[in-house]
């Protein structure tokens, strides 16, 4: 496991203060539809969706069974094109190749495009460590760089944010660069962080940018963006640096299409990202621009171990964000409560396998294994089924607390017996129904506190949905 990744996973009591954060609790509540909304639009424009995730799937399944070919390939491709592969086991390998590169090129100024691969690196700190500076450039990335917080939202890292918040962060970091008047208008907004951000894309020395694809039949790194930031950051500089897991190598230019056409309806409703650009090696005697250097770092970090086990499905995964947007636990207590570079769905699988089952207890269970991130991901990924097998991990590994254990058997032992089961629920049931028919819900129950603190408990029918039925076909 990482050391420098590893942390315990305070997840309740970072819940706790999300719910009762009035800020995040505004931003999330703008956020809520606007993906959701979108992407059903995406969808409906075009009636093959669902055929292209199925082709998607396939074709992200096929790569993981023979992912040290392509590999190989992707390898090969980019040194006959004039650029580097360098291979990292862990994080700190990582970040000491990126280190070592920036040192050789005497670099002191760093710009980087939205990597969530250098976020699981905690890159910024080993390079601010080491004396460079470091400038996030994309929009939501240099809002939570300004904060000194970390992403909530692979896609959207400052969605977390208010308009009024950011509005009071650039006053106070832009007024000493002559930006003295408060901005609130979002285009004004956007038009300040590009005003600040244009001389440092000019003056960097090194570029670092993550990877949307790796495509080994070309050896080109692919980027999808909506900004355009990700391209300065790529051919301005003198040497550009890529960061990407492994798994994010495909086949064929043919595969990227496939891809493409899911990732952007499934992240934000669009038919395509206004950027998708592919990078394949440094600048040839015949270009006129381009970098004189280019490496790309490709990070293991316990993707081997996955690859090989139970939760290989997860490596399918193209970052576009749908199960988060689809997520109601996400949606009331945004990214930063799960306490790691990963949330939602998606991160809460990722964690325990990345960082250690130890540290990660209660992400699993925070999920109502309503199925939805299963039911939106565009390459089929089962993540509501992978959370409920690490949830029988945990019990395996006597990880959840003793009196939940003895719950579960003690419920297991109950549920097996119907007419026994039956009889114990009917009197709770009534009761509950009895104090909440006036209000049609319930402020306060006994043991419940976890859901009551922060939300009603829709009053129950008086009786169970089996006596129910049986007294209806009784009567039929």
């Amino acid at each position: 496991m990482s050391a420098v990744a590893s942390q315990k996973v305070a997840f309740r009591e970072r819940t706790t203060r999300a719910l009762r954060d009035s800020n995040l609790q505004q931003a999330m509540g703008k956020a809520r539809g606007g993906f959701v909304d979108k992407r059903l639009e995406a969808m409906a424009a075009l009636p093959e969706f669902d055929e292209t995730r199925d082709a998607a799937r396939d074709i992200k399944d096929h790569v993981l069974a023979n992912l040290d070919g392509y590999l190989e390939l992707y390898e090969q491709k980019v040194i006959e094109n004039g650029g580097q592969v360098h291979w990292a086991r862990t994080a700190e390998e990582a970040c000491q190749i990126v280190a070592d590169i920036c040192k050789e090129a005497n670099a002191q100024v760093v710009t980087k495009g939205k990597s969530m691969v250098s976020e699981e690196m905690h890159l910024n700190s080993v390079l601010e460590a080491a004396g460079l500076k470091v400038v996030e450039t994309d929009l939501g990335e240099y809002i939570v760089q300004l904060a000194g917080e970390t992403p909530s939202h692979i896609i959207a890292p400052a969605v977390h944010k208010t308009r009024e918040q950011i509005t009071e962060l650039f006053h106070e970091h832009h007024s000493k660069l002559g930006y003295t008047d408060r901005v609130t208008q979002r285009e004004a907004l956007v038009n300040e962080a590009r005003s600040v951000l244009r001389g440092t894309f000019v003056t960097a020395d090194v570029g670092i940018t993550g990877a949307n694809f790796l495509v080994a039949e070309t050896g080109a790194n692919v980027i999808v963006t909506n900004e355009g930031n990700g391209d300065l950051t790529s051919s301005l500089p003198r040497v550009h640096i890529v960061t990407a897991g492994i798994e994010k190598v495909i086949p064929s230019l043919d595969d990227l299409s496939v891809l493409l056409r899911v990732l952007a309806r499934s992240a934000t409703g669009q038919e395509m990202s206004a950027y998708t650009s592919l990078y394949s090696g440094p600048r040839q005697d015949t270009d006129s621009e381009g970098p004189e250097a280019y490496h790309v770092v490709l990070l293991d970090n316990g993707r081997s171990t996955m690859l090989g086990g139970g939760y290989r499905s997860m490596l399918r995964c193209i970052r576009c964000g749908a199960c988060l947007n689809h997520c109601p636990v996400y949606s009331a207590i945004g990214g930063h409560a799960y306490g790691w570079v990963y949330s939602g769905p998606m991160g809460s699988v990722l964690t325990p396998l990345l960082n250690g089952f130890d540290d990660s207890v209660d992400l699993p269970n925070a999920c109502t294994l309503n199925g939805r991130c299963k039911a939106v991901c565009p390459v089929r990924i089962p993540l509501s089924d992978l959370l409920l097998k690490h949830r029988l991990e945990q019990y395996r590994r006597r990880l959840t607390p003793l009196f939940g254990r003895f719950l579960v058997r003690a419920w297991a032992w109950v549920a097996t017996r119907p007419r026994l089961y039956q009889g114990l629920m009917a009197l709770p049931l009534w009761l509950m129904h009895w104090r909440g028919h006036r209000r049609g819900a319930l402020e306060h129950i006994p043991f419940a506190g976890g859901w009551t603190d922060s939300r009603d408990f829709p009053t129950p029918a008086g009786r169970s949905f089996i006596r129910q039925w049986h007294s209806r076909k009784g009567k039929s």
